[in-house]
């Protein structure tokens, strides 16, 4: 099945769209093959600024009209104790709050960005997405990662490369409280990095360390660097390390 036959089967869809480059894709082909769609963007303390902002340049190009919804996903214990069922329960939540909202505007089904090249087992919020019986179209239609990148590419779409990105909640270890401060600390820090033409990194907490984890490309312009990334780093962070064991690029 390709994504045109989804979208004529179904014709009215809510997006749940997080702003990447797989929900970006697919709010693209949603607006081209939807009759009506409504794009839903849930603001909380886990996700970057940056990613808000992609949101809605993306939704305003194409035209889709984006609800934005606040969720303050700190107040609730048991996703800030991050214990190993974190992601589901904040899945849960997040897709619940889109889908009550959805559905008061008159939307029968959810969709969302999972793809073909998503691991279920790497990924244990996609267990709240089946009980929620939210649509993954691009994993029904078995588009991966390499062949969205390659049609957002040909659609012109600037997410087209944007490289995949997971919550700030990642950065913290498990079974360590994810706190509002920590989450701001940590997308202050990456933001700098950013700003410093790094992309595809993670920026993780370790005690009151900032651990740097960087494709292997990146090492070298990360050391030709260093007094930079350490002047503005060790004022949040007791040490800053480098690990050596690279990101898959």
């Amino acid at each position: 099945m390709e994504l045109k036959e989804f979208f004529e089967n179904n014709p009215h869809v809510a997006l749940a769209f997080s702003g990447g480059a797989d929900s970006a894709y697919l709010l693209y082909a949603a607006s081209r093959h939807a009759k009506s769609l409504r794009a839903y963007y849930v603001k909380s303390a886990f996700q970057p600024q940056f990613e808000l902002e992609d949101a809605k340049r993306l939704s305003e190009q194409l035209g889709v009209e984006m609800t934005i919804l606040p969720l303050n996903l700190l107040e609730d214990s048991e996703i800030t104790a991050n214990t190993s069922d974190r992601c589901y329960i904040c899945k849960q939540k997040i897709f619940s709050t889109i889908l009550e909202a959805a559905q008061k505007d008159g939307f029968t089904l959810l969709i969302d960005g999972t793809n073909a090249s998503d691991e279920a087992e790497k990924r244990p919020g996609m267990k709240a997405l089946q009980e929620l019986s939210i649509a993954s179209p691009l994993r029904l239609c078995g588009i991966g990662k390499d062949e969205i990148r390659r049609r957002s590419k040909e659609a012109g779409l600037f997410t087209w490369d944007k490289p995949a990105y997971s919550c700030l909640a990642t950065r913290i270890p498990q079974g360590e409280v994810i706190t509002k401060e920590k989450l701001e600390k940590t997308e202050r820090a990456e933001a700098y990095l950013a700003a410093l033409g790094f992309s595809d990194f993670r920026l993780r907490l370790l005690g009151t360390s900032a651990k740097l984890q960087l494709p292997a490309s990146q090492i070298e312009t990360a050391l030709r660097k260093r007094d930079a990334i350490l002047k503005e780093l060790k004022k949040e962070y007791s040490a800053v390390l480098l690990d050596l064991e690279a990101r898959d690029e």
